[in-house]
């Protein structure tokens, strides 16, 4: 049995989209074994999948040289692997794979594209074209070890009933999430005819979708009351979930339900659509030269009038349902 450590510690988003790639590359690779070394609060995404051994940590406990060289040498003493599979690439892991290299271990990483991304979201270039995907950029590590890996790109549903729609109106930066208000009409719009479960996450978002819930009949709010291992199973179970171009999407591609995407400053070409979701379900202002601004919609716009968000129409979303 090949042993291969693999680390990749954030995002959650990032991290979920490992979870099919490690499906079908040990299905069609039943020899090796996978360490998946990531944040303990991300253990239930790889939960029941063959030949996966995770390994949670809390990265504040590994500061600094010392601390990852620490981290590194337990790694070692308690998988003993044949092969280091970098599938983050931050200045963490690149000096764990220079530990690992002195120790003689063969390492492979990502070639996350960054300039192919930064020229992507030039405002000034007008030839935009898909870049990779990044489920085939994680693929493609284990390629290089010599593996043989094809992805099917096809959604696997875990659940037979499916009922409901989810709505996670949310993301971590403004460029990737529609206006508020948009995105309660949107709900109230869905509610006529579905029952709307809200999905997030934190104090605030959970105050919102509380409030949401008790304005708008026919939802639920499920915000801060699920595990991880709850809210996957609730997701398998839905119908259709709606999603920005954030975590919630990924979790759809890993119990094999449809997403309906909102993409607003940023754009699937960058290569972060879900695994398995259908470009027909991409939802997004078109005819705006100047999108994608950013690969992760953490930019200001430069335009000032945020066309992405304010242009978006709510009716497209519901079109596809």
């Amino acid at each position: 049995m090949t042993r291969i450590l693999a680390y990749r510690f954030s995002a959650f988003g990032d991290v979920a989209m490992t979870v099919p790639v490690f499906k079908e590359f040990l299905e069609q690779n039943p020899d090796v074994e996978i360490v998946m070394v990531s944040r303990k609060n991300f253990e239930a995404l790889f939960t029941g999948i063959p030949n996966v051994i995770f390994k949670g940590i809390n990265v504040d406990d590994y500061k600094g040289f010392f601390g990852l060289s620490r981290l590194a040498n337990e790694l070692i003493k308690e998988f003993k692997p044949d092969y280091i599979a970098n599938l983050h690439d931050v200045i963490r892991t690149k000096v764990l794979d220079r530990i690992y290299r002195r120790k003689g271990l063969k390492v492979f990483k990502i070639d996350k594209g960054k300039e192919e991304k930064e020229h992507l979201t030039d405002v000034w270039n007008l030839d935009k074209v898909q870049l990779k995907k990044t489920v085939e950029r994680y693929a493609d590590v284990f390629r290089a070890m010599g593996f043989k890996v094809e992805l099917s790109q096809k959604l696997r549903p875990i659940s037979d009933r499916k009922s409901g729609i989810g709505f996670a109106p949310f993301a971590q930066h403004k460029g990737k999430m529609l206006p508020l208000e948009k995105s309660f009409e949107l709900a109230r719009l869905l509610a006529q005819k579905h029952t709307v479960y809200f999905f997030g996450g934190g104090k605030k978002e959970t105050e919102t979708l509380e409030a949401w819930e008790s304005q708008i009949p026919n939802t639920q709010s499920l915000s801060g009351k699920l595990s991880l291992t709850e809210e996957l199973q609730k997701i398998s179970e839905l119908e259709v979930m709606i999603s920005m171009d954030s975590a919630n999407m990924h979790l759809a591609s890993l119990v094999g339900t449809r997403c309906v995407s909102i993409w607003c400053a940023t754009h699937p070409y960058a290569g972060f659509l879900g695994f398995g979701q259908s470009e027909e379900d991409v939802v997004q202002v078109k005819d705006l030269s100047c999108r994608p601004c950013s690969v992760f919609g953490d930019k200001e716009c430069y335009r000032g009038d945020w066309a992405c968000l304010e242009e978006f129409s709510i009716q497209k979303v519901v079109e596809k349902i």
